[in-house]
């Protein structure tokens, strides 16, 4: 089951955007097993009154599902994003299986990390950090962190080699290929 926490800015969540919203995403349900019990936190943003952002993040024990659209509809944008989640999920299925019959059956621990994000500004050689984020790192080969990197949309990714047990950073490179980072 999933618990949504919608928020919005610079617009009111009506009982009719949040009913939309709900009964949207809710469709991705479809594709668990059993009992999924996680938080949808869902933001919807008015820019100018023009132009909404949707995004809407969903970490779950294994999985981080994060999509996020720009749209003059707030309401086409929630099914935009539908289908980008849908796509996260299939595209992880297709994945875990493969990589499950690679092994031969062998266990196969797959599990995502919420992506740290910080940003910086400086000013006469200051530093100030605006955001801090804290998260658990999960051991995982180089490719599993590849695609989980590609599937949160981010340009890095933190993650403890399952391996060395060091802690590893993927990044993508302006020329769309990828980079590995090793610690010591």
């Amino acid at each position: 089951m999933l618990n949504f926490n919608i928020r919005g800015e610079n617009i009111e969540v009506t009982p009719a955007i949040r009913d939309h919203v709900e009964s949207k995403i809710e469709k991705i349900e479809r594709y668990f097993n059993g009992d999924v019990n996680a938080n949808a936190n869902v933001n919807l943003k008015v820019y100018n009154a023009k132009e909404t952002k949707v995004e809407v993040t969903i970490p779950m024990k294994n999985l981080t599902l994060r999509a996020e659209e720009r749209h003059d509809d707030m309401y086409a944008a929630v099914d935009l994003i539908v289908d980008k989640l849908e796509r996260q999920i299939r595209k992880h299925k297709t994945k875990v299986n493969r990589k499950f019959r690679d092994r031969e059956g062998t266990g196969l621990y797959f599990a995502a990390v919420n992506q740290a994000e910080a940003s910086t500004e400086t000013s006469d050689e200051e530093y100030v950090i605006v955001r801090t984020k804290q998260f658990d790192l999960k051991p995982m080969d180089q490719e599993e962190a590849v695609l989980q990197m590609n599937m949160l949309g981010h340009d890095f990714y933190i993650y403890t080699d399952a391996e060395s047990d060091g802690t590893n950073i993927v990044y993508k490179r302006k020329d769309g290929k990828y980079g590995l980072i090793e610690t010591n």
